[in-house]
């Protein structure tokens, strides 16, 4: 089947605000999330800078009884799934158990909780370990609390395709929905700042050491020495196109076209770009806007920046990467910039790529410092994974 598939409701978590309303509030005129980590001391480590969420407080928003057995990242994703079900209109007590699932991505599960647990056992013995250590740390946790919570019984899965797996997760709930599955709640939330989890990150030996966090994360920066890291990310509530209408639902947009690809290397990007805009009907110039992995690695950045001037032209399309305002939230980076695509969309307006002077050399038209006015219609959103993981797709209202 190839029904159109649209997205009805939006649940986001990011360091610039919780909630749509409050995130779009701050990304459209560049406010930026990015600070000094004070989650645990990190003053031991190369980097210090970090997209931290702040003002969650998890009693407010969860009962609980599920408070002992979940990790941040598993808090953040419930809430962001009831704030996108409450944007659909939805209330899954109304629908089939059946016929709604649940598909998320992560990078790494629960990190926080099992460094606490493994702790324990370290220093006290096994006996002091949680019997919800067993799911709390896995992949899938955030797949498998929403579904429990909400009654979903539904097609559901998780995709672990680092960075990239916002969109897969995504692209997954379209075709569940294509087989004839009602609604799915899909993308990702990512949540690693621990002292553990920032030892991981650090192997990747792509994070920024800058101190000033105006200057930390700069993709297409001639300046540009790396990322920040952050939690945060999306849920997207995505239903087929003729019963989000026949409920009188209002659509964000749809999901037009997908494509992955697996090399790091050219031509692996463009390759997946085209095949997006293929699966979705759609030539280079229909395009309004792109959101840009923007890895500040200056031989990614001259990968993207070519794939991008190959299929678009030099600055042939506006280029924006707002989540210099978030840091890389890993699988929830692809999922926010999803959500963001939709929220420009609606808005007519091209958040900035805060601190960033590009560099001529890219040939891209990037959006900066100040948010850009346009008629937006066609979005192409893009992200890449740690190994090689290429991922795009086609968003249009």
């Amino acid at each position: 089947m190839t029904a159109a598939v649209v997205v009805t409701g939006l649940g986001v978590a990011a360091p610039n605000g919780l909630g749509a309303r409050d995130y779009w509030s701050a990304t459209r005129v560049g406010k930026s999330g990015i600070g000094p980590l004070t989650r645990f001391d990190a003053t031991p480590y190369p980097a210090k800078l970090a997209g931290e969420i702040r003002g969650f407080t998890a009693a407010e928003h969860l009962p609980s009884r599920l408070l002992p057995q979940t990790d941040q990242v598993t808090r953040l994703s419930l809430v962001a799934a009831d704030w996108a079900l409450a944007d659909a209109g939805v209330d899954p007590a109304d629908l089939p158990a059946f016929d709604m699932g649940v598909i998320t991505a992560s990078s790494a599960g629960g990190f926080e909780f099992s460094q606490n647990e493994l702790k324990n056992l370290w220093s006290k013995g096994g006996e002091y370990v949680s019997a919800y250590q067993s799911f709390a740390w896995f992949y899938a946790v955030n797949t498998g609390q929403i579904s429990i919570r909400n009654g979903m019984k539904g097609p559901s899965g998780v995709v672990v395709t680092d960075q990239a797996g916002g969109l897969d997760a995504v692209a997954q709930a379209r075709r569940q929905i294509r087989k004839g599955t009602s609604l799915v709640v899909a993308g990702a939330v990512d949540a690693l700042l621990c002292s553990w989890g920032w030892v991981g990150l650090h192997t990747s030996g792509r994070l920024s050491t800058e101190q000033e966090p105006g200057r930390a994360y700069l993709p297409f920066d001639d300046r540009a020495a790396g990322h920040v890291p952050g939690e945060g990310g999306a849920l997207l509530i995505l239903e087929a196109a003729d019963s989000a209408r026949a409920r009188g639902a209002e659509v964000y947009g749809e999901i037009a076209g997908y494509a992955a690809t697996f090399d790091g290397r050219e031509p692996g990007l463009r390759k997946a770009v085209e095949l997006a805009l293929a699966d979705a009907g759609l030539a280079a110039p229909d395009v309004d806007v792109v959101f840009a992995d923007g890895a500040a690695e200056p031989e990614l950045d001259a990968i993207e920046a070519r794939a991008l001037v190959e299929v678009f032209g030099e600055r042939g399309v506006p280029v924006t990467a707002p989540k210099t305002m978030t840091g890389r939230l890993y699988a929830g980076g692809a999922a926010l910039d999803l959500a963001t695509a939709f929220l420009a969309m609606r808005e007519g307006v091209i958040p900035p790529t805060v601190h960033t002077d590009p560099a001529d050399r890219y040939g891209l038209d990037l959006v900066v410092s100040q948010p850009r006015t346009a008629e937006v219609r066609t979005a192409l959103v893009l992200a890449r994974g740690h190994g090689g993981f290429n991922s795009a797709m086609v968003v249009r209202s």
